[in-house]
């Protein structure tokens, strides 16, 4: 197995989004044609726009009291990526509204590695899913998709995704579980998977109040998937948030996890590009392990 240890990073060229200036432990958005303010406690430098530039946006997020709305701020609205519909809004009790607009690049990736796939049925397991924008990219490829999530909430709001990109007849399993519950239970059935994603948070609970620390959990986890293994794997894809790892710390994992089974590795961040200045903010670290037989086709 080779292992890249050159670190690459990754950056959203995704059209509905636009990091329009960020500094001073915040962020300065556009989600379509909504603007907002958000925390960000990477980005330790000065904004580059005016604060009267920064007074337009038409939602704020305040840490201590949520969500301020400002103007003609919508409560719901939705954001395209290709032909898929995704929903966005302003939960009470999180900064979050529903994307992870740098995770953008892993959607390119699966669509680009899965057009050079033998044509046979295909499973793909999303652990951590979220709002299920993976999820619909991947059943869009031609994936069977299983999603898994903790949050009831969080599931109702990716089966709308589905319903809104007219995707309801797609072969998708949503899954109210703790993760590494579920991956255990799968094993034991003698369900297989052709690809894995994880996007594990740096903390969390589970639907029966599991604790989940990304430091202890992450290579149980990562051997717990491997048992999930088809006997031709295409590619795990992990995803981590966590602000004291580094990219070679999942790289490590992943070695660890695909000992034996060959093809190859590469790690890296998932950043954002500054539309207005040469600015690149870090949001996240990944690593991907893919068979040798995909390479070459990116």
């Amino acid at each position: 197995m080779t292992y890249n240890l050159q670190l690459r990073a990754e950056w959203s060229t995704w059209d509905a989004y636009e990091l329009l200036d960020s500094g001073n432990g915040n962020k300065l958005e556009r989600f379509g044609d909504v603007v907002v303010v958000r925390s960000e406690p990477k980005a330790w430098w000065a904004p580059r726009l005016d604060e009267e530039e920064w007074r337009r946006a038409e939602a704020v997020y305040d840490e201590r009291k949520g969500w301020k709305l400002q103007g003609s701020a919508p409560r719901e609205w939705k954001v395209r990526f290709g032909d898929l519909a995704l929903l966005l809004k302003f939960p009470e009790n999180s900064k979050h509204v529903g994307v992870f607009p740098e995770q953008s690049p892993h959607w390119e990736w699966i669509r680009e590695k899965t057009k050079h796939v033998e044509s046979r049925p295909l499973q793909l397991l999303n652990l951590f899913g979220y709002t299920g924008a993976t999820t619909l990219v991947a059943a869009q490829a031609g994936f069977s998709v299983t999603h898994v999530d903790a949050s009831r909430s969080v599931l109702a709001w990716a089966r709308k995704n589905q319903e809104f990109s007219r995707l309801e007849k797609a072969p998708i399993r949503w899954i109210l579980d703790d993760a590494l519950t579920f991956v255990r239970r799968e094993a034991r059935r003698g369900k297989r998977y052709d690809a894995i994603l994880l996007d594990p948070p740096s903390f969390g609970r589970g639907p029966q109040k599991e604790i989940w620390k990304a430091e202890k959990g992450v290579m149980d986890l990562m051997l717990a998937c491997r048992e999930l293994l088809s006997d031709n794997p295409l590619f795990i894809i992990i995803t981590m948030y966590a602000l004291d790892a580094s990219p070679f710390s999942i790289g490590n994992v992943l070695a660890d996890t695909m000992r034996g089974k060959g093809g190859s590795i590469e790690i890296g961040e998932l950043v954002l590009r500054q539309s207005n200045a040469d600015i690149v903010l870090p949001r996240s670290l990944f690593g991907r392990w893919e068979k040798a037989q995909l390479k070459g086709h990116s």
